[in-house]
């Protein structure tokens, strides 16, 4: 085993061996919303942008046409809003961790997330499109942070 595989142990292994995940994905959801270290970000709010892959079996979706044997996307936006219009936090990397964590809470079908969230107004002197933070998370992951 190689020691990248040592070091993501049993979960790593099963998932770099799982490359065919079917897809979901969920982009350019838009929130208002109070993260931020500075003061000013959190009394004055501004724009989050969130992208979601949702990693899961599709086969019984496709076969039956039948949304209980998929994910709602509108369930599954109304979980976001509720994370990034919710109580602030200080970083977007703790927003994306929040809506991973919502996401396979609340969406036991999922076996992986991938959310980004974009910060459009961050607040660097300097010109820019934005900061984006990316994670992937898994079921196992979530079992364990419980």
């Amino acid at each position: 085993m190689s020691g990248r595989l040592k070091e993501m142990g049993k979960e790593g292994a099963f998932l770099l061996k799982r490359k065919n995940w079917d897809r979901i994905k969920i982009k350019g959801m838009t929130f208002y919303g109070y993260h931020g270290v500075r003061p000013e970000e959190k009394a004055l709010g501004q724009l989050f942008h969130v992208d979601l892959e949702l990693m899961l079996d599709l086969q019984a979706a496709g076969a039956s046409d039948r949304l209980e044997d998929t994910i709602d996307y509108a369930a599954v936006f109304a979980v976001v809003k509720a994370v990034v219009e919710g109580p602030p936090f200080g970083t977007i990397e703790a927003v994306a961790t929040a809506v991973a964590r919502r996401v396979l809470a609340d969406f036991s079908r999922i076996g992986r997330v991938r959310v980004g969230v974009t910060k459009p107004q961050a607040p660097i002197p300097g010109i820019l499109q934005g900061v984006t933070v990316e994670i992937l998370r898994s079921q196992a992951w979530f079992r364990r942070e419980k």
